[in-house]
């Protein structure tokens, strides 16, 4: 099986880097695109630039984070298979809301403001919390701000008919877990699976989210 990664909001694709591992000594094929380019694009943009990185058809396309935004165009641009939403935003395929107009239900309060690129304290307090000092000091060196305007002011359009699984971490300082299950529910669907970490277990519990990755996606 193909997996198609897509990096969040504060991380560059190195925060894959342990999945990729796992998923490839499982006999899988994992590419971790990268969506930063010299300058903002729409959403369509951005589904094209991964397209242009993927070379197989029908992957299991993964995002972080602010990424949801970009998921469902990149899965239809990929025709992918199933879609994956880790500790990420869903969109309000009903409402057409943006994430900027649910930033106060969807962002945990201490987080909103806050630059971990600025300040490695931040990015260990808000993303990393959960990972040993080995973990976090490589975790610290991907850190990497990706946040176009797309990202916060696209209104969500029609829900894509592509299977959904959702990965709620329910340490999350970030993203509320609370939140991310019940938009599961009433945007997707589906009851999300819940995994014992912070926001990104990519890198805290790598070998937990590839193995939910192999056997729910």
């Amino acid at each position: 099986m193909d997996f198609v990664l897509v990096h969040g909001t504060t991380q560059s694709p190195a925060g894959w880097d342990r999945v990729v591992k796992l998923l490839t000594a499982a006999g899988h094929r994992a590419i971790a695109v990268d969506l930063l380019t010299p300058a903002d694009l729409p959403v369509e943009g951005y589904a094209q630039h991964a397209r242009d990185q993927y070379d197989g058809g029908r992957p299991v396309v993964v995002a972080h984070s602010g990424s949801g935004v970009l998921l469902p165009a990149i899965a239809e641009a990929l025709d992918a298979r199933a879609m994956v939403w880790v500790a990420a935003y869903i969109p309000d395929f009903a409402g057409g809301r943006s994430l900027r107009d649910e930033a106060p239900a969807v962002l945990e309060p201490d987080w909103i403001g806050v630059d971990p690129t600025a300040d490695p304290a931040k990015a260990s307090e808000f993303l990393f919390h959960d990972c040993d000092p080995e973990t976090e000091r490589q975790a610290l060196d991907s850190v990497r701000l990706f946040n176009p305007a797309v990202l916060a002011g696209h209104p969500a359009g029609v829900a894509p008919e592509i299977p959904s699984t959702v990965i709620v971490p329910t340490r999350d300082r970030t993203l509320r877990p609370e939140w991310m299950r019940r938009a599961a529910r009433e945007r997707l669907g589906v009851t999300a699976i819940e995994i014992d970490s912070g926001h990104c277990p990519q890198l805290s519990r790598p070998a937990e989210l590839a193995a939910i990755l192999t056997h729910r996606a």
